[in-house]
């Protein structure tokens, strides 16, 4: 049986998804997918996980499809056709997701990235949409990234396939923070720590209200948020965090310390 190449392990209510494919530099290989794929369904049905941290080993994060599984692939038999659902999963996941890039990430691995609700990245990482150079669209991961980007950002790096810096990549809206490698893991301790102080049902409602197109009429908008807000502080989540914050105290859902 071939070896993992992605790793789950869980504390202080943080799950950490680990890509473990240095030799390719962590392609999205058909049983990196499957791995990735069964490790968030555990993360998400995991009612002790709190937040969900994307990270690797090696010089890179993720170098997008693995194109030696795709070289004379049919359509159908392509590894594509099983990418959405993860990238499915990531943004609709009712848990924070940080990404964790200590190298550079390609095609598929940006759509991976673009779709984590926070990215850090070393200021040393590069980012590129390299899809149009041999010759194939980035369409799946589209999806994902047109959210994130500047509309002129992305019709110049979609369509150029130019690589691009970390700074680059945090003026364009694709990643959140740059920083020095040796500050990488503060930061996204930093993040981490802050998401897991927020009551998982706020956190999940939250997540749904950013993903919604917000409507022509803000009359309705009003209402609809008006009566999201008013459930949320009648409810038990709400009421225990307002009774905490008047006794000094934590809420009950923040996770305890080893």
């Amino acid at each position: 049986m071939a070896d993992e190449l992605v790793h789950y392990a869980v504390e202080a209510g943080v799950a950490r998804i680990t890509l473990d494919s240095p030799h390719n530099r962590n392609a999205l290989s058909a049983q990196l997918r499957a791995e990735l794929r069964d490790h968030l369904s555990t993360a998400l049905a995991d009612d002790t996980v709190r937040v969900l941290v994307l990270d690797h080993t090696g010089t890179v994060f993720c170098a997008g499809m693995d194109l030696k599984e795709a070289g004379g692939a049919s359509s159908s038999a392509q590894g594509v056709n099983e990418f959405p659902a993860i990238l499915e999963q990531l943004w609709t996941s009712p848990k924070p997701v940080v990404a964790k890039l200590a190298g550079p990430a390609r095609a598929g691995g940006v759509g991976i990235v673009a779709a984590a609700d926070i990215a850090v990245a070393v200021d040393t990482a590069t980012f590129a949409f390299t899809e149009v150079r041999i010759g194939v669209v980035p369409a799946i991961i589209s999806v994902t990234v047109l959210p994130r980007l500047l509309p002129r950002a992305a019709h110049e790096l979609f369509l150029t396939g130019e690589q691009f810096s970390a700074a680059r990549a945090v003026q364009i809206g694709l990643i959140n923070s740059a920083v020095p490698a040796e500050s990488l893991d503060a930061e996204v301790s930093r993040y981490t720590a802050m998401l897991t102080l927020g009551g998982p049902k706020a956190l999940a409602a939250t997540k749904d209200m950013l993903r919604r197109p917000r409507p022509d009429d803000m009359s309705a908008d009003f209402a609809e948020m008006l009566s999201l807000s008013a459930g949320f502080f009648a409810s038990e989540e709400g009421q225990e965090g307002i009774t905490a914050f008047t006794q000094k105290r934590k809420p009950n859902w923040v996770p305890a310390k080893d």
